[in-house]
């Protein structure tokens, strides 16, 4: 009887490796179709009225560029990135506008982040504030942007910080005067940087508008990218005709919210783009936007 209930036993042994086996025949091929090898990937979060934006290297850094005005972008996250993983290799934020910051003080909680990169520039916001306070506290290392410099982020994978060009520590937001003085627009102390992966190029404009622009075409660097992602969520006041000629891109990216109060993107933005015949993706309309580089030729939608 013994004899009889191990032969069976090992009967089901067997049923159950040859089932296991063809499982993962037929499972495999799956996971590597869906995770395609030397690819760079940029996800335009759709996070209502605001930025966020995740790049995911070949070898998996993952550089997060914003995050919202809300916490959506937790949820957009933990889609993104594999269960397991807790760490952003790299946070920017661009300027400390509440639509940009919000979600990041989320993310400070939940992800381990190993270094951020900002311009010094302040808010009064308690969300600015809070943010900053949260990584006092875990004493993540801060790298303020002040001139053009390049980084070897990961293999192949290169940033290029445009603007700022000048120290912007300390410097507040416009919408308060002092000393009947009025102080700078913080849209236009947004971090521009290149990000280059092979012979592919993406630029992230934050909200910079056209005097930050100007100033970048006046500087003679060479703005020519794959993938523009326009500035100040396609409002008027940025992505100007001689911008667009010098960037001349592909494909474009307009990150903001369904119905929003500003009217964003506007016409004239939407019309330009269309004349230099660059495929402009929204996600107030198309939800998620996903591009991918095999550092030869960008895959979008």
């Amino acid at each position: 009887m013994k004899q009889r209930l191990l032969y069976l036993l090992a009967l089901l042994a067997i049923a159950a490796t040859v089932v296991i086996g063809k499982s993962w025949q037929n499972f495999a091929p799956q996971i590597h179709a869906r995770t395609p090898q030397h690819v760079l990937t940029m996800r335009a979060f759709d996070v209502g009225q605001g930025d966020a934006t995740l790049v995911t290297t070949p070898s998996g850094k993952t550089i997060l560029i914003d995050g919202g005005p809300n916490d959506a972008v937790m949820d957009r996250l933990g889609r993104a990135l594999p269960f397991f993983k807790k760490d952003i290799d790299l946070m920017i934020l661009t300027h400390p506008h509440a639509d940009h910051v919000t979600g990041l003080v989320g993310v400070l909680k939940r992800y381990n982040v190993k270094e951020i990169y900002y311009t010094g520039a302040v808010h009064t916001s308690s969300v600015f504030i809070e943010w900053l306070k949260m990584i006092k506290e875990k004493q993540i290392p801060m790298h303020v942007i002040s001139h053009k410099e390049e980084i070897q982020f990961d293999e192949g994978v290169k940033l290029i910080f445009l603007y700022p060009d000048h120290e912007l520590a300390g410097v507040e937001d416009a919408s308060e005067e002092k000393r009947g003085q009025k102080k700078n627009n913080l849209n236009n102390t947004s971090i521009v940087f290149k990000l280059t992966y092979g012979r592919t190029q993406f630029l992230f404009m934050g909200d910079a508008e056209v005097p930050v622009e100007e100033t970048l075409l006046a500087s003679g660097v060479d703005l020519r990218v794959d993938v523009l992602k326009v500035g100040h969520h396609g409002s008027h006041s940025s992505t100007s005709e001689e911008f667009l000629k010098a960037v001349s891109p592909q494909y474009a990216t307009i990150s903001c919210g369904r119905n929003n109060d500003y009217g964003h993107p506007h016409l004239s933005t939407l019309k330009r783009l269309e004349r230099f015949g660059v495929h402009a993706y929204r996600t107030d309309t198309e939800g998620d936007i996903v591009i991918m580089s095999d550092g030869e030729k960008i895959i979008a939608p």
